[in-house]
């Protein structure tokens, strides 16, 4: 039985992963065909669709009354970002950060670790996390900064040129293409397809992680922090490694902020508004690290403008003996 529920987390993390995949393929040709910028679709459809499978996980995880899943899948989701992903593609190629990236962006990312962090702590007269709750309002303060986040993001692609059309840039006047409905129904499919995956894909691991969680007797946080966490930030991790090989690595500094800060604001935000969080098994120790690894990284990026191998390599060594750290509490 035990042995059946690991594949079916197996399964399941194919499925969300896949699902995610089709929804935002599906959306994205969607939007081209209505001719919707590319820039516009790449900060909304595909940011979000790189998120679904965090956003389905952490949301059935909570339906089901399995809150520290879903805490314990953002709060390691970022960390395996900021420490392995980053560390990865540091280590394979050192990384370049703009000058805006580590003034406005990563800060933005602190801030939002801050405001979850202090969320988090719902009851101050206790030491500890246990019993403390995100509430709905907790949820509409975080979608409230993920508005702003967008608001943000957007006016910065403006102010830089991004959403002009070529033919404007070139003092041409723009010739408006017709709207492409060729695809319609496939596009369609492949949206309801993906989201089928996601939700079904998202149930079939929760409850075989939960289970296996029961079986050995592993705290559900620890299962989130870890399985969950790496199960659904793998595309990233696959995204950002194979971009530093082919030279491309500042992706990966873009990759890590923008989900980040989607897991904060936009994941927790919606999860908490729909069903309030309870914090059982997350401890102070899991947020710090959450909070020290970003921190880390924007220190390695503010001092030259690039994270080197070498700082790489400790952003991986920092995630290993995080994860002894949890290895060593079972």
């Amino acid at each position: 039985m035990t042995l059946l529920n690991i594949g079916f987390i197996i399964i399941g993390v194919a499925l969300v992963i896949w699902g995610a995949d089709r929804l935002t393929e599906g959306a994205s040709s969607l939007a081209r065909g209505m001719r919707v910028p590319e820039i516009v679709i790449g900060l909304t459809i595909v940011a979000a669709g790189t998120s679904a499978p965090e956003l389905f996980v952490s949301l059935v995880s909570a339906l089901k009354g399995t809150s520290d899943l879903a805490v314990g899948n953002v709060i390691g989701s970022n960390v395996f970002n900021t420490l392995l992903i980053v560390g990865c593609s540091a280590a394979v190629a050192p990384i370049a950060v703009a000058p805006n990236t580590v003034k406005k962006d990563i800060p933005f990312a602190i801030v939002a670790s801050l405001m979850f962090f202090i969320l988090c702590f719902d009851d101050m007269s206790s030491p500890h996390l246990w019993g403390n709750e995100i509430t709905r309002q907790d949820g509409l303060i975080l979608l409230v900064g993920f508005l702003a986040f967008m608001f943000y993001t957007f006016r910065m692609a403006i102010n830089s040129g991004e959403l002009k059309l070529r033919e404007e840039e070139l003092g041409v006047e723009p010739v408006k293409e017709p709207r492409d409905y060729s695809h319609l129904w496939q596009n369609l499919a492949w949206i309801v397809i993906g989201l089928v995956c996601l939700i079904g894909g998202s149930n079939l691991f929760v409850d075989a992680a939960t289970y296996v969680a029961h079986r050995f007797g592993i705290r559900q946080s620890i299962v989130g922090l870890t399985i969950v966490a790496g199960g659904t930030s793998l595309p990233e991790l696959a995204t950002s490694v194979v971009a530093a090989y082919k030279g491309r690595s500042a992706i990966a500094i873009g990759n890590v902020i923008g989900s980040n800060v989607f897991n904060i604001l936009l994941i927790v935000g919606v999860t908490a508004v729909i069903h309030p969080l309870r914090i059982m098994g997350i401890t102070i120790v899991d947020l710090m690290v959450m909070l020290i690894s970003i921190g880390l990284m924007w220190l390695f990026a503010i001092t030259k403008y690039y994270v080197s191998r070498r700082e790489g390599w400790l952003l991986i060594l920092s995630f290993v003996a995080y994860m002894g750290w949890l290895i060593y509490l079972l």
